[in-house]
Parts: C-alpha cells; structure tokens; sequence
C-alpha cells in the first residue's frame, strides 16, 4: 500500500525527517534549541542542505548544549567560521551565540523554555487541515507575535517566517496535508481521502 507524505519529502533524508520528525510535539529543551538554532541557520538555504549538515552541527555545537553555547567566546566563534561542516556565517554564528544566552534567561524565567514556547499555542497544537502546499502560509499572526516577543527578549534571525517554520518543526502547528499518512497520527482525526497534492507547489514547499 502506498504511503502519502507531504510532496516536499521527495529524497530519504527529508521522508526520514518528515516522517519521525516533523510536526510532532517537542517539549525537550535541548531538541528545542537544536531546532532554533538549525532553522535560523537555514535563512536563505534549503531545508535539506541543513539536514545534510546536521550531525556536524551537533558536534560543532557540544549537542546543542544552551549553556555551552552561551559560553562561546572568540576563539570558538573563529572555529566555527573555520567549520566546513555548518554554515559559515558570521551573523548566523553570532547570533547562534546570543540566543543561547537570551534561552537560558527564558528558562530561568519560566522553569523551562517549553513551558514558554507552548503557552502561545494554549499547551497544544493547532490543528490544519491543508489539501494542498500552496495553502500553506509562510507566517501567521501567531508567528508574528512570537517572533515579536522573541525579539524583545534578545533573540536573533527570529524573523516571523523562520518562527512559523520551527513552530511546524517542533509540532506547535501541524501542517501535515490532510491525505498525508502523518496527519492523521499526530491529529488523532481519520485520514482524509486520497487527492493529488503535489501540484500545489506554494509558500509551504520547503519545510523546517
């Protein structure tokens, strides 16, 4: 029996990734900062080009330790530019570094940055019912407060559509087209019936 996925999961790492990854619920701190830091990489970049890159960045990254990286100081900054593994960027690199720093404040304010990131979305996530990617959009209201507050609270390269694509990524949202086999998991609703999907090629055809 075939299996139906969104259309952007067109290579085996990114159906791997959409498959066990994307979309459901995350409430680990250190996943969560993995995912800030990776989908603020992916500024101006495909999604699967960071997936190609992702266990360097772990390693570069010391697991993506919130408090590790908060400690980066020159000369490791340096390394990571040096870094052929990750994207060499320095605005990225730098900001990497200050969201690290501006993650631990939140902790330290709400015991935990999950119990502050899934209060914007009332502890659960927003169920959509997308037939096709052009419907998909690339930021939302929600998307914009969030990036508001994240901004306001010392966070970079948190502009509001790379905030509405980790809210994808970490399932605050599913975004998961109706006929794909993963709606209906994470959604708990009935799949709905099969219709051709991948024409609508839109906003939502490259996936954090």
């Amino acid at each position: 029996m075939e299996v139906r996925r969104c259309p952007w999961a067109l290579t085996p790492l990114s159906a791997a990734y959409h498959d066990l990854e994307w979309g459901a619920p995350l409430h680990d701190d250190r996943r969560l900062f993995e995912f800030l830091i990776l989908e603020g990489a992916q500024a101006g970049l495909s999604w699967e080009t960071i997936l190609r890159k992702r266990e360097a960045y772990r390693a570069a990254y010391d697991g993506f330790d919130p408090a590790r990286v908060a400690g980066y100081d020159g000369a490791k900054i340096a390394a990571l530019l040096a870094d052929p593994g990750i994207v060499r960027n320095r605005r990225k690199i730098a900001a990497s570094v200050a969201n690290a720093r501006a993650f631990l404040r939140v902790q330290a304010e709400f015991g935990s940055f999950d119990a502050y990131l899934w209060a914007w979305t009332g502890g659960r996530p927003r169920i959509n019912r997308w037939q096709r990617l052009a419907e998909i959009p690339a930021e939302t209201e929600e998307s914009r407060r969030l990036s508001r507050d994240l901004r306001a609270r010392g966070f970079a390269f948190v502009g509001p559509v790379i905030v509405y694509a980790f809210m994808q990524a970490v399932g605050m949202v599913n975004d998961h087209l109706v006929d794909c086999f993963r709606h209906s998991q994470l959604s708990g609703e009935p799949p709905a019936p099969a219709e051709t999907n991948s024409a609508g090629q839109g906003a939502g055809a490259e996936k954090g």
